[in-house]
């Protein structure tokens, strides 16, 4: 099977693919790292694995009627765009597939090899909605290094995005997230980001906090204690509890609200409608 049905319900897609198992980016708060655990292998950012023969489980389960139209997400747990894909050709091979079925996707990368594929995401653009979405957490590339050792830098990875609203008809946006309160969170930095997206007229910029939860919990902790153990009693202390976090949301929620309106900078909402036989995509999230 290649597709999952999600459990998630703030995410504009029911399925997604996830052709690569591990992830070579480093990124220290990955949610996905506990992943590894089924498969006995204690190393997600070394040892990647991959699904043979997905792109013919992606057809066979596309051909169904029920998933018909279904807007599907791309590499939204483990990158599309492993290095692994420069040689295998998966994710590639996969968009061919969902050309044939004239299939919404909506792609989420850090990767530069996706430009790779600008021909094929042009050609399903066209025909049907697609979105390429970039997470950008940082415009501090020393601290980017750190939190994201094995990824292209913002301002390359803001590169791509032009790309992709240059050469194609695709929505392309940025995941502002995770921000890490007391590292990435200041005014300035997410400020500059917004502005960058202004100034390539993205269509959208999603932004949720850090989020800690087993696995990627216990690793960020020790990572914050060898890395940034200036910031790793705040950091703890804001973690310690529910109302902490919840306060620190309305509070990160309210300096975002004041950015987008300075910036004047505005989510618009995903809609497929037909207009003289193709479908014309307008925006992915709610306006705000």
């Amino acid at each position: 099977m290649a597709l999952n049905k999600t459990s998630a319900n703030f995410t504009p897609y029911k399925y997604d693919l996830n052709i690569y198992r591990g992830c070579e980016h480093r990124c220290q708060y990955c949610y996905a790292v506990y992943s590894h655990k089924f498969l006995e292998d204690a190393d997600f950012f070394q040892n990647v694995y991959y699904k043979d023969g997905i792109a013919q489980a992606l057809d066979r389960q596309l051909s169904d009627k029920k998933l018909k139209g279904q807007l599907i997400g791309v590499g939204t747990v483990c990158d599309s765009y492993q290095p692994l894909e420069k040689q295998l050709e998966l994710t590639r091979e996969c968009l061919k597939v969902f050309i044939k079925h004239k299939n919404p996707i909506y792609i989420s990368t850090k990767s530069p090899l996706i430009e790779r594929d600008v021909d094929l995401i042009e050609e399903l653009s066209k025909i049907t909605s697609v979105s390429v979405s970039v997470s950008i957490t940082t415009l501090d590339e020393q601290i980017a290094k750190k939190i994201e050792s094995n990824v292209v830098s913002s301002a390359r990875r803001f590169e791509i995005l032009r790309k992709i609203k240059d050469s194609t008809h695709a929505l392309a946006g940025v995941h502002l997230m995770p921000i890490i309160p007391f590292l990435t969170d200041n005014e300035k930095n997410l400020e500059e980001i917004f502005k960058t997206a202004k100034k390539l007229k993205l269509d959208y910029v999603v932004t949720d906090m850090l989020n800690l939860y087993g696995e990627t919990r216990k690793n960020f902790f020790s990572f914050f204690h060898d890395v940034f153990p200036e910031i790793e009693d705040r950091l703890k202390a804001l973690y310690s509890n529910s109302r902490s976090i919840n306060a620190y949301k309305i509070e990160l929620a309210e300096k975002i609200r004041k950015i987008k309106k300075r910036e004047r900078f505005v989510n618009h909402r995903l809609k497929a409608k037909r207009e003289k036989n193709r479908l014309k995509q307008v925006s992915m999230f709610e306006e705000e």
